[in-house]
């Protein structure tokens, strides 16, 4: 690690400085966070390069989990190993974590917060706009000209759109697609060998505590386990055990739960953290969150060597190239399936469009910033007009 270490031109404390930074202030969830780590991380700080990145994403997107907070692993892994994972992964989680847990504190103490659903009205449609923007950066500066990438991209942006879901099997289909294209014919001609390890896991933990403590353990390790796409893909998942099966949760509070990680910065899917709190307290909140983080930080840390050494291999670089197409393409399905949610009125649609506006004309201005007036004005409609 030292040595690894050494060459780099940051130090971990700037990683996990940046990490806590983005998980305090990051809005928009995933499709906004790793284009924020694309920006930051690649484009302008250079401490992680295009291909490492293309790396992190391709992991993070194959691997079940959030997305984002798979990205953030990844990154700390780069050049400080095991140590760097850990700390960036925490930093990136804590924050909201925090946040959620004291939400869901005043939730109990008053009976409910109102004012949650007024404030997500606005944040959510400036949320589109920022995300909107996310992508659309992102998918210039990593697809370039490459029309088989824009192809891929196309496609899965489409099949997202029209099933509101990402694939898993068209994105490992898209990857091998690029490799057939690009690097296939060769392949056979010099009798290369390719390397794709596959890695199944399962975590077993006893509990002395209550019987409820074990049962939130047990589903919200499910959940980050078998789940697959962004954080956003986990709350259907979430719907059918905490409101249908175990009951834990009505439907309004359920809706609430997704609006506080809506309205919160750092991984959508933080929304366990307050769902664990509404069931059974702090204990609860803490293990939802590690029962739903473990297994994403696992399947990131145990292929993360193996991407590291066979990455660079030219099959391994193609076949990350289609699925980072793919995985870009999901996203931009993803924010269309959400501006259709969303989009409930013109003042909704305008909210976006005018954050489209200010991204694209005045360089300067913090997603935080847009977000705190969206805020305003959605309380000001729903309550007052």
């Amino acid at each position: 690690m030292t040595t690894q270490a050494s060459r780099s031109i940051y130090s971990l404390i700037d990683l996990v400085y940046y990490f806590l930074k983005l998980g305090a202030t990051g809005f928009g969830g995933p499709v906004a966070l790793v284009g924020y780590m694309h920006r930051d991380l690649v484009e302008k700080r250079k401490w992680i390069s295009e291909e490492d990145y293309k790396e992190g994403l391709a992991l993070a997107q194959l691997a079940p989990g959030p997305l984002a907070a798979q990205l953030a692993i990844y990154i700390g892994y780069v050049d400080y190993r095991i140590i760097g994972a850990t700390l960036a992964g925490l930093a990136f989680v804590v924050p909201s974590f925090l946040m959620v847990v004291v939400l869901g504190w005043a939730y109990v103490r008053f009976g409910g917060l109102p004012w949650m659903q007024s404030v997500f009205y606005g944040i959510g449609a400036a949320v589109i706009g920022i995300i909107a923007i996310s992508s659309y950066k992102l998918s210039k500066k990593t697809l370039g000209k490459d029309v088989l990438l824009w192809v891929i991209f196309l496609g899965l942006a489409f099949s997202t759109f029209i099933t509101e879901q990402e694939n898993i099997w068209l994105i490992l289909l898209a990857g091998m697609l690029a490799w057939g294209a690009k690097i296939g014919p060769s392949f056979f001609k010099k009798n290369n060998s390719i390397l794709l390890p596959v890695f199944f896991l399962q975590v077993a933990t006893e509990f002395t505590a209550n019987e409820k403590l074990l049962k939130i353990w047990w589903f919200f390790l499910k959940a980050g386990t078998f789940v697959f796409g962004s954080g956003l893909a986990i709350v259907p998942f979430l719907y059918g055990g905490v409101v249908k099966d175990y009951h834990w949760l009505n439907e309004k509070q359920f809706l609430d739960a997704v609006a506080v990680a809506m309205i919160t910065p750092g991984p959508v899917v933080i929304t366990v953290g307050f769902i664990g709190y509404l069931v059974a307290g702090f204990p609860g909140a803490c293990v939802a969150a590690l029962a739903t983080f473990l297994p994403c930080y696992l399947f990131t840390v145990i292929p993360a060597p193996y991407f590291r050494k066979y990455g660079k291999n030219k099959s391994i670089k193609a076949i990350v190239d289609g699925i980072t197409a793919a995985a870009i393409g999901a996203i931009a399905g993803a924010v269309l399936v959400l501006a259709k949610r969303q989009f409930t009125d013109i003042p909704s649609v305008l909210i976006a469009l005018v954050t489209i506006l200010i991204l694209l004309r005045f360089k300067k201005i913090q997603e935080p910033m847009i977000i705190l007036v969206a805020a305003l004005i959605g309380l000001l409609i729903k309550n007052w007009l």
